[in-house]
């Protein structure tokens, strides 16, 4: 079970059934999907099946993702994720989406700093891992403003609704987070 994590605009929350549409909203919009490594979803059904898929990996304990809910409405407009994680090497690989009527609020410099405190102390991890589109820069303000450095640069890593995508590498050290 995902623990609530609060921060002062918003819980990060299990995603539910009735929280379907808004997962469409966020991974329907290929605008908001450009610098995902995987295509928008079609419809309902796909964002339904993309719940089960939640579900499954969080029952298997390999990812985690929350639902970012505004505290006012509980409504969804995002989520967070902790994915490929691996107890045995303390580490998981961080993702993030929100919804395109949500961007240039401030909501990930709030959501990151609470997660990685929940990676480190909670789930004891050693070192978390993020994947991101060199071209989508607001990503990356919010990855070095976290403390993650850029490691590597991965030349044409994805191939995306016929695009092809490099990738930045960026990591961050629980004792590099502490030091902050």
């Amino acid at each position: 079970m995902l623990p609530t994590i609060p921060t002062p605009r918003l819980r990060l929350r299990r995603l539910m059934p009735a929280d379907v549409t808004a997962l469409h909203a966020v991974f329907g919009d290929p605008e908001a999907c450009r610098f995902l490594s995987r295509p928008p979803l079609r419809d309902l059904a796909d964002a339904e099946s993309l719940l089960a898929e939640i579900e499954a990996h969080a029952a298997a304990g390999t990812l985690f993702q929350w639902g970012i809910a505004l505290r006012g409405t509980d409504e969804v407009i995002g989520t967070f994720t902790l994915a490929n994680l691996t107890l045995e090497h303390r580490r998981a690989e961080v993702g993030y989406a929100i919804a395109r009527a949500q961007w240039g609020r401030g909501f990930m410099g709030e959501v990151m700093p609470a997660m990685v405190r929940h990676a480190f102390v909670t789930l004891d991890l050693h070192r978390l891992e993020a994947d991101v589109d060199p071209r989508n820069g607001a990503s990356i303000h919010v990855l070095e403003r976290a403390g993650f450095r850029r490691e590597g640069h991965m030349r044409e890593r994805y191939h995306v609704n016929g695009e092809v995508q490099d990738s930045f590498m960026y990591g961050l050290l629980r004792r590099e987070w502490g030091a902050r």
